[in-house]
């Protein structure tokens, strides 16, 4: 018997807010400013040098439960204010999940990828890992970052082949640089993925950092996660349309272990 809801995208938003925004509505976000910016005589933008700190207001969200009890997350959000009440509000947690059910096969899962649950939250700027062993917390990200979502080992029980499945690790798509350098972290900047190892140190590339990525989707028979990008072939810092499509491969059994799947250019 086969029940399948089609996987939600890397690439879709899902950035909610909190009962406290009054829109009460889905909203991309705003990201936050990173180097001081004035105007010249003729009134148009002029950066300056960085910011030496980056004083953004933050909170916690809710205690995220891992496949691995003496590891838990946290995801670090960026206070917003209302523009008319002035009330501060933080961004929902908002999950990506698949069902997906094959008992011939035996595979069951519910979460976006086997062994993986997916969040993203609106100006989730950091996540905070906790061993509940040594009882020690680090952050995943040295300084504030623009998150737009984290994969992490799933509470629930999947299997693939009948075969339970967990994952020891941590990914994160996100925007870590001005890019474009119109002085702000934001969703215009180019797309970068990461991983983590379990105590949410150990960062590592997944994708070069000239390719921005869009989308990805699943490969339950290889257990790989095709990630979609484009090169930013000019150099501007920002993804275009008519830039090439490449296609990254990921082994999910060992992130690490990956490469390029489809490249526009000719062998």
């Amino acid at each position: 018997m086969k029940n399948l809801i089609f996987p939600i995208t890397l690439g879709l938003l899902l950035m909610g807010c909190s009962d406290d925004d009054p829109k009460g509505k889905t909203e991309t976000s705003k990201g936050f400013q990173v180097r001081e910016i004035s105007e010249n005589e003729e009134g148009e933008k002029e950066l300056g040098v960085a910011l030496d700190t980056l004083n953004i207001e933050s909170r916690p969200s809710t205690v995220l439960k891992t496949a691995h009890p003496n590891h838990r997350l946290v995801p670090v959000y960026m206070v917003n204010y209302n523009k008319k009440t002035k009330q501060p509000y933080i961004g929902n947690n908002n999950f990506i999940w698949t069902w997906y059910e094959d008992d011939l096969e035996g595979n069951f899962w519910v979460n976006y990828m086997p062994g993986l649950e997916a969040m993203q939250g609106y100006n989730m700027i950091n996540v905070s890992h906790f061993n509940n062993e040594t009882k020690t917390e680090n952050k995943l990200f040295r300084r504030p970052v623009l998150i737009r979502t984290v994969y992490y080992p799933a509470f629930s029980n999947d299997t693939l082949a009948s075969t339970p499945v967990t994952r020891n690790y941590y990914m994160v798509s996100v925007y870590d640089d001005d890019t474009n350098e119109d002085g702000y972290i934001n969703f215009m900047d180019l797309r970068r993925f990461y991983y983590f190892d379990i105590e949410g140190k150990n960062q590592q590339r997944l994708i070069p950092k000239e390719y921005a990525v869009m989308s990805s989707e699943y490969d339950w028979v290889n257990d790989y996660m095709y990630v979609y990008t484009r090169k930013d072939t000019n150099e501007n810092g920002q993804m275009e349309s008519t830039e090439p499509t490449t296609i990254f491969w990921i082994d999910l059994k060992d992130p690490l272990n990956n490469g390029i799947q489809y490249s526009p250019e000719y062998n």
